[in-house]
């Protein structure tokens, strides 16, 4: 199952790149699943990592981590933003 995957603002930065492309190996089945299989390939990936605070948004749509993923969607991660 292919999804995208967007990283945005200082996660961005940290895992050094903004988006990719991604075949989901089988058992990553939510929103939770993907951020700590992302977070498991370690060193900068450490930012997704659980503890850490990061916001995920499934096909435009705040997301969390029990929300499913399907073939096709886009998966945003980045960092709480705050306006002033």
């Amino acid at each position: 199952m292919n999804i995208k995957i967007l990283y945005f603002a200082a996660l961005r930065d940290a895992v050094g790149r903004a988006e990719e492309s991604f075949v989901l190996p089988s058992g990553v089945a939510t929103v939770g699943d993907l951020r700590a299989f992302l977070a498991d390939r370690g060193d900068k990936w450490d930012a997704l990592a659980e503890g850490r605070n990061v916001r995920a948004a499934r096909n435009q749509r705040m997301a969390g981590p029990t929300d499913p993923v399907g073939p096709g969607d886009e998966i945003a991660f980045f960092p709480p933003v705050t306006g002033g």
